[in-house]
């Protein structure tokens, strides 16, 4: 699945440069305009920002860790995005949220819940393809850099709660993750609703021999200025 999104993600932001080969901003400009448009000072920047809810999980080899259902969470932030060239809507997006992740697993007829709160930094690039002058299409492919900020490892057999990022306990979670994000916007005007998958390529866990990744499917809306 994550190779197929990869794989059609990276065949549309190909196609796309072919079809708007007059939107150098994402709108066609009449030949006439062109000269004085390239001729102008250049700024295009935007700012926005996002309230979402994610679909979150954790694969691990370690059986304590590895949650075998989905945990939901809030995602909020501000993002700020360029473009790079005038030749082609093409767009550099960063920003920092706040990113509530983890999972729910049972383990040995035990219930467990983790909350992996993090402050994450997306590093993006963007293609706005504009259908017409109010409605635009935004394939984006990056990655992500977090930190830990927060959370909790329920143990509800236990009746135990500890920090998800604790050093006092050996199943819990490193504070650094990273990964992979790809999705696609879609903008009217000033508003803008995004869908989104974090593929975690970062080992979280302590254990060096359990390899341990986060995933999260993302809904975001927002405004952009």
């Amino acid at each position: 699945m994550k190779k197929f999104m990869l794989s059609a993600l990276a065949a549309l932001m190909v196609a796309l440069p072919a079809a708007a080969q007059y939107y150098p901003d994402g709108r066609p400009i009449p030949p006439r305009h062109r000269a004085a448009y390239y001729a102008a000072p250049y700024n295009n920047t935007y700012y926005g920002f996002r309230l979402g809810l994610g679909v979150a999980t954790v694969n691990s080899d370690s059986p304590v860790l590895d949650a075998n259902k989905a945990k939901t969470g809030l995602n909020a932030g501000f993002v700020v995005g360029t473009q790079l060239t005038r030749q082609a809507p093409l767009f550099f997006e960063t920003g920092i949220y706040y990113t509530e992740k983890g999972g729910k697993s049972n383990y040995q007829g035990n219930k467990f819940t983790y909350g992996l709160n993090y402050v994450e930094l997306p590093l993006l690039l963007k293609y706005k393809y504009y259908a017409d002058r109010d409605f635009s299409i935004e394939p984006f492919a990056g990655g992500y850099l977090s930190c830990g900020v927060g959370g909790k490892i329920k143990d509800f057999g236990n009746r135990k709660a500890y920090g998800s990022f604790s050093d006092d306990y050996d199943e819990n979670f490193k504070r650094f993750d990273g990964g992979l994000k790809v999705g696609c916007g879609l903008g009217f005007q000033m508003l803008y609703l995004e869908a989104s998958y974090d593929i975690g390529l970062a080992n979280v866990g302590n254990d060096e021999f359990d390899d341990t990744h986060t995933g999260c499917f993302n809904l975001t809306f927002g405004v952009n200025f």
